[in-house]
């Protein structure tokens, strides 16, 4: 059943309306008529199979005919923190990340980045960023449409790093055998010790699974060359942890989509 986020305005008490490219959508590709269902969700509290009432070329009205509860967005956020690569890349990075289940997109500069950061051409780029994450969201029906931060500075991402985060985890090419999916392993083993077992003190995870939020992951991927040896001990002072992910050397885009699928897996999300 076709799926589409609408604002939180257009949510009645029984009813809601179908506005802009999404009842475009409806109505010229996918030739919907009155009495046609389709699934609509206001990204934050409500969700509803609905029944088309009326359509017209710009707007579809339709009635609410069963309340769905809203359980598909993984139990943990994981954010991905990817250092802008060239080309459509970062399109590629949110849009399969979406589909996987990352809760946050943080784009950032770092010394090795090749991608020239045009202020403004920001918002043109924002608005294509998002426009993508939300039909992910919606094909892979996701209850939320993950968030995409403004570019950040380096500087800016570490200290976000060791404020936000409950666990944090970089990746380096150059890492002597320590996986991530062993690293991910003791940090959820440990949270309710509080006492991460790889040496850097993580309470706030602990805090997380005993105010029932979910707990706030970051991944952090390089750019095509990779990160510098500075960086990467910025980073480990800021409260990552440095993990290999494997012994091959990944595309950029590829390691973003590795380590999502592999914190989720251990997380429980896939069958971990």
């Amino acid at each position: 059943m076709q799926r589409y986020f609408i604002p939180a305005g257009d949510f009645g008490a029984d009813s809601v309306a179908i506005t802009g490219d999404d009842a475009h959508h409806l109505v010229r590709v996918m030739r919907a008529e009155e009495g046609d269902r389709c699934i609509c969700s206001d990204g934050v509290s409500r969700e509803a199979i609905v029944e088309i009432t009326a359509v017209d070329k710009n707007r579809v009205e339709a009635k609410i005919v069963e309340t769905l509860e809203m359980s598909a967005e993984p139990a943990v956020e994981v954010w991905i923190a990817q250092s802008l690569p060239k080309g459509d890349k970062m399109e590629t990075v949110i849009q399969k990340g979406t589909e996987i289940g990352a809760a946050r997109f943080l784009p950032f500069v770092s010394e090795r980045t090749v991608v020239q950061y045009d202020a403004k051409k920001e918002a043109k780029r924002a608005e294509r960023w998002n426009k993508i994450a939300k039909e992910a969201a919606e094909q892979a029906h996701r209850n939320r449409i993950p968030v995409i931060e403004p570019v950040l500075s380096w500087k800016a991402l570490l200290k976000l790093v060791s404020e936000a985060a409950d666990g944090a985890w970089i990746c380096y090419e150059k890492e002597d055998g320590f996986g991530i999916g062993t690293a991910i392993r003791r940090y959820f083993g440990s949270r309710d010790s509080r006492t991460d077992e790889i040496g850097a003190s993580r309470t706030a995870g602990a805090d997380s699974a005993a105010d029932g939020k979910p707990s706030k992951l970051l991944l952090l991927v390089g750019p095509e060359g990779g990160f510098t040896e500075q960086e990467i001990r910025e980073a480990e002072a800021a409260g990552c942890v440095s993990v290999s992910l494997g012994r091959r050397i990944l595309r950029t885009e590829t390691a973003a989509m590795v380590g999502l699928a592999c914190i989720l897996y251990e997380s429980g999300e896939m069958g971990g």
